[in-house]
């Protein structure tokens, strides 16, 4: 196709959505396109039987892998489900690959590169990789004329997995624009071709259905297409809308062929639903990238792509949310299933506005229908545990400190590394050197020495949260309540908690922190000297106090899974945490951990009874009863904490453990539900 192609009658007008008009004249023919209209019926109430499948050969679609390109829990669960599937179920000749995009270049903090046939990735991993080929995939250009784009597909190995890598230098390349926003790095930056992290994984989802194309017809050595894909989150959000609309159009006209079509519009998704938040949404580009998407097809596919009924006004068409493009939207209403992280999510957002957004009608459907389920994401016990390597490199990276290993039955380590951590705080407290050596990036506020009281730290709570500074994380939540707690703390003379707060992220929360420090000292001088706040991340420090802690602070807003409460437990850390998302599914109250007997959110309960609503009232008063709680039972029954603390960690989430995760994917692969 000539890269000069210009938009025909066939295109939507860009700017159509700014005065809602829409162009519905197209090129004459006499195309029936009334198939397109109860797609989204069939799929979202399950009306079409699953196929049998005998032996499992599926894709996993992902922007993110924890091994060569890693920004959050997406990424943990694109290397780790496939990792995990494979070594339990290579006995059945069962396995499962990966497709992501072959990042290439250097945003400051992240960087990957390609060289004499190995990938070297941005997780310090590296890869041998093999050329398998190239196809051209069509797509809008800056000025929104059509044009082929060579992708490359090269193929490596790694813990037994096949990653199926996706090499476009325009739109992969991470090399950042002058104008990329700070808060974007990683896979998501704007890139010096000012390709943004929407149309860069709109395009990965057009280059997914042309090697599908290119596979089923047998046109790429060495690659079969799949029989089962999945769909990991917003990032191929557009692929079941290509499959199921625009195969059987191109084969119509002789584009590909019948039996191309026929596999791919058959060929079972299920989309993987992470923080329902993330959408991958754009309103100025939203023309734009539908032409993309479906070439000339695009208003007579735009006109049909209705959706299943539902009561919300703006979820009518199957492409886009009112009237803006939104990448999740097409899998929302036309993949086979939909999966999201945990079953309390799947409840949370099937049924409260604020958690579900727009999809909340439709995934209330699915639900009834029984093509919506809640996975718990697996975490890998053995990396997350204290282990003796990484203990190692602590005391290696933090010279002249003597952190313990232990596990459930040596918890006298624990307290050990409690008085370790304290004296490391100290430290850094008292020099300046030193703090610029170890944790160089990291801004610290008013860190007091505390090193007399390391003798006594059996008796004392130690408390922290390393999370993200972002909203989500509920860092105000904690510092509302940490006041009312300290309060009561004072009055009955009890030992006040060391609490360590912070980490990379947005600065207005750690001015809120220090002002929340600020705070403390109007209660009590020494409570506030026990109170550390940092900006900044490093992993050796974050570490350091997790193994330390007692109590993990996580007072979410949302938690579509969670995986820091994982790690925590796994530490011996209680988790004290807000009763939302994932973390109603992992941690039992008063057994391994702490949770607020009710949840609100948008200022409605979500969680818990009516009685504790009308009691508690918001969420602050929630935590600080529950903190509350957690601190007294450290003061006034240690065995019990002590009992608690076995019992997290003897808690395993691994994937592969008796009925873990892995086998209810299986379950779904092969079944289509669970």
């Amino acid at each position: 196709m000539s890269e000069n192609s210009n938009l025909s009658s066939g295109f939507l007008e860009e700017g159509f959505n700014k005065n809602k008009s829409l162009p519905f004249t197209s090129k004459t023919d006499q195309t029936d396109f009334s198939f397109i209209q109860t797609i989204a019926q069939i799929s979202c109430l399950g009306e079409k039987e699953w196929p049998q499948i005998d032996l499992i050969d599926a894709w996993i679609l992902s922007s993110e892998t924890a091994t060569f390109m890693k920004w959050g829990g997406l990424g943990m669960v694109a290397s780790e489900l496939p990792e995990n599937f494979n070594k339990t179920f290579e006995h059945l000749s069962h396995r499962m690959s990966i497709i992501t995009p072959m990042y290439e270049g250097n945003t400051g903090k992240k960087s990957a590169k390609l060289e004499n046939n190995i990938y070297y990735g941005a997780e310090n991993q590296k890869v041998a990789v093999s050329l398998l080929g190239a196809v051209s995939v069509v797509f809008v250009d800056g000025e929104s004329n059509l044009k082929e784009y060579d992708v490359e597909l090269y193929s490596g190995v790694f813990n037994d997995v096949r990653y199926i890598f996706l090499r476009n230098q325009h739109f992969f390349g991470i090399n950042p624009s002058p104008k990329n926003p700070s808060t974007q790095d990683g896979c998501y930056v704007l890139n010096q071709s000012n390709i943004d992290e929407v149309e860069r994984f709109a395009f990965f989802s057009k280059a997914v259905y042309t090697i599908l194309v290119e596979s089923s017809e047998a046109h790429i050595r060495n690659l079969k297409a799949p029989n089962i894909i999945v769909a990991n989150d917003w990032h191929s959000g557009a692929l079941s809308g290509l499959c199921k609309y625009l195969s059987p159009l191109q084969a119509g006209d002789g584009k590909i062929t019948q039996e191309s079509s026929t596999l791919i519009r058959n060929l079972p998704i299920i989309h993987i639903a992470h923080h329902l938040g993330y959408q991958g949404w754009d309103f100025p580009n939203t023309a734009r990238l539908l032409n993309g998407l479906y070439e000339e097809y695009t208003v007579n596919v735009f006109k049909n792509a209705k959706t299943v009924k539902n009561s919300n006004p703006r979820t009518t068409n199957t492409l886009l949310v009112y009237d803006c493009y939104n990448q999740a939207s097409s899998n929302f209403h036309l993949a086979d299933r939909i999966v999201t992280v945990s079953k309390n999510y799947m409840e949370e957002v099937s049924k409260d506005l604020g958690l579900g957004l727009d999809f909340r009608d439709i995934l209330k459907i699915r639900k009834n229908y029984h093509t919506f389920f809640g996975i718990v994401n697996g975490y890998e016990k053995k990396l997350i545990s204290p282990n003796q390597a990484k203990i190692q490199r602590l005391n290696s990276y933090f010279t002249g400190f003597d952190f313990k290993i232990y596990d459930e039955n040596t918890l006298a380590n624990k307290t050990k590394n409690k008085e370790e951590c304290i004296k490391l705080l100290s430290r850094i407290a008292s020099d300046n050197t030193f703090k610029n050596k170890v944790i160089p990036l990291i801004d610290i506020y008013k860190f007091s020495d505390l090193s007399a009281l390391a003798k006594s730290a059996s008796k004392i709570p130690f408390m922290c949260a390393t999370s993200r500074l972002v909203e989500q994380k509920g860092y105000d939540i904690a510092c509302e309540s940490l006041l009312k707690t300290l309060v009561k703390i004072k009055e009955m003379k009890y030992e006040f908690p060391i609490v360590a707060m912070g980490g990379a992220g947005d600065v207005r929360l750690y001015k809120m922190l220090t002002e929340f420090r600020d705070k403390v000292s109007k209660i009590s001088s020494q409570a506030a000297e026990r109170i550390f706040v940092f900006r900044g991340y490093r992993d050796e420090f974050a570490y350091a106090l997790q193994l330390a802690s007692d109590f993990y602070l996580m007072p979410s807003l949302f938690e579509p899974c969670g995986l820091t409460q994982m790690e925590a437990m796994a530490k011996g850390a209680l988790p004290i945490a807000t009763s939302t998302g994932g973390l109603v599914d992992t941690i039992e109250s008063g057994v391994n951990g702490f949770r607020t007997d009710v949840f609100f959110a948008d200022g409605q309960k979500v969680y818990g009874s009516n009685t504790e609503a009308q009691k508690l009232k918001n969420n602050v008063n929630a935590y600080a009863d529950t903190l509350q709680k957690a601190l007294y039972c450290f003061y006034r029954t240690p065995d019990v904490i002590k009992a608690m603390k076995i019992n997290a960690m003897k808690k395993d989430f691994s994937w592969s453990v008796q009925d873990g995760s892995v086998y209810k994917y299986y379950k779904l692969l092969k079944t289509g539900s669970l």
